[in-house]
């Protein structure tokens, strides 16, 4: 499993909007579709993928809290391709 492709909406391979409601939707997108996967994975019993799931729900929650800010610098971020994935390290 990648961690870019936990759920399609959470992809972090995919551009954020630059639009304040695209991005919310989008940010709300993979906040919903990662909290019903995490309820399956824990029904499932599957611990290690619970835990990556949990890694990709505090990035986007990290980057609904960001987007919330006010301020111009926040609207001109823009996330590195080549950033490494916190999710990396679990194994």
């Amino acid at each position: 499993m990648s961690p870019a492709s936990l759920t399609a909406s959470s992809d972090v391979r995919r551009e954020i909007p630059r639009g304040a409601g695209g991005r919310r939707d989008r940010i709300e997108a993979a906040l919903a579709t990662l909290d019903a996967e995490s309820r399956r994975l824990e029904r499932l019993g599957l611990e290690l993928p619970t835990a990556r799931c949990h890694e990709h729900q505090r990035y986007w929650m990290f980057l609904s809290a960001l987007f919330a800010l006010p301020g111009s610098a926040i609207e001109r971020f823009t996330p590195r391709a080549d950033a490494s994935w916190p999710g990396d390290r679990i194994r």
